[in-house]
């Protein structure tokens, strides 16, 4: 499906990848490729948050944050053009409810971890009151989605890595701009 495109590829093509037999195949998926596509769907959202672990879930400190940074940036730099968000959001996301709904869910979890993050570090006086947990981690995924978008494009990080450093960079800033 990431070689070809969800469109094109066929349960046929499924089961001579995978060396399965057609009822094998109906038995695990017996809604077909809608089915299928689901489960690839929510593999694949898993995929994405596992993949940044445990960085993701402790944004407590300013090491953290550059050691999720560089978990990010070293994630997508391996994968290269073959980047499984993409699929979900670009191809299964416009496929099928279902996987539209996995999507959102997973956009909505890793903004959710990253806004978490955010408020720990105001707890802890290194981020300024003022700012807006979860619109940051907003624009932190928003800049990190740019990011591997131009990377498939061009096969360079640099425009990720650029939105990731100045995005921590203004969460850093913040508690110096609050009088």
């Amino acid at each position: 499906m990431r070689e070809r495109g969800v469109a094109v590829t066929t349960l046929d093509d499924v089961r001579a990848r995978t060396g399965t037999s057609k009822s094998q195949l109906f038995h695990y998926f017996p809604g077909g490729k809608e089915e299928l596509l689901l489960a690839v769907a929510r593999f694949e959202a898993d995929q994405v948050l596992a993949d940044q672990r445990p960085e993701l879930g402790d944004l407590t400190s300013w090491g953290a944050w550059l050691a999720w940074r560089d978990t990010v940036v070293a994630r997508y730099r391996g994968q290269g053009q073959q980047c499984p968000l993409n699929m979900l959001m670009s191809q299964l996301g416009r496929s099928t409810p279902g996987a539209q709904a996995v999507v959102a869910e997973l956009l909505h979890k890793w903004q959710g971890e990253i806004a978490e993050g955010v408020r720990a570090m105001q707890r802890q006086g290194e981020i300024g009151p003022g700012v807006d947990a979860d619109r940051s981690a907003a624009a932190l995924l928003a800049g990190i989605q740019g990011g591997v978008v131009v990377l498939l494009s061009t096969g360079r990080t640099t425009h990720l890595e650029a939105a990731l450093d100045l995005g921590i960079q203004q969460l850093r800033d913040s508690a110096t701009r609050r009088g």
